[in-house]
């Protein structure tokens, strides 16, 4: 006799398929006591501050959304403002920095001489 083990029998699952009976899926135990999920959710809460100046001066529920709706709203409209300032003003100055290597390069002493006057009254400006 061999020190192996007695392989499993073969079943034919409904399918058609076979497989060994030791790999078939054990059937769920049901639990008689439901699990409990403690779910603790970190957020902190919305800032009212604005709506709790405006409500105890009076003004009314329509300022107080038109607030929270426009609020937020200008903000992103001023940071897209910015933006867009903020790549105007570098294109500028790329710009500038192509005109005068042009000038240097292509004009010669008189291309040299005005670059010169130009940084002079640049530094002259400050």
């Amino acid at each position: 006799m061999s020190n192996l083990p007695e392989p499993a029998p073969v079943i034919r699952l409904p399918d058609g398929t076979y497989t060994y009976a030791d790999h078939l899926p054990t059937p769920i135990q049901p639990t008689a006591v439901p699990q409990v999920v403690h779910q603790h959710i970190h957020q902190a809460p919305p800032d009212r501050t604005v709506q709790r100046i405006a409500l105890g001066s009076g003004i009314g529920a329509g300022t107080v959304a038109a607030g929270v709706y426009f609020g937020p709203l200008l903000v992103g409209a001023l940071t897209a403002i910015a933006a867009n300032l903020a790549l105007l003003a570098f294109l500028a100055a790329v710009l500038a920095w192509g005109v005068v290597s042009v000038v240097k390069s292509v004009g010669g002493p008189d291309g040299k001489a005005a670059a010169k006057t130009l940084a002079k009254t640049r530094k002259g400006r400050r």
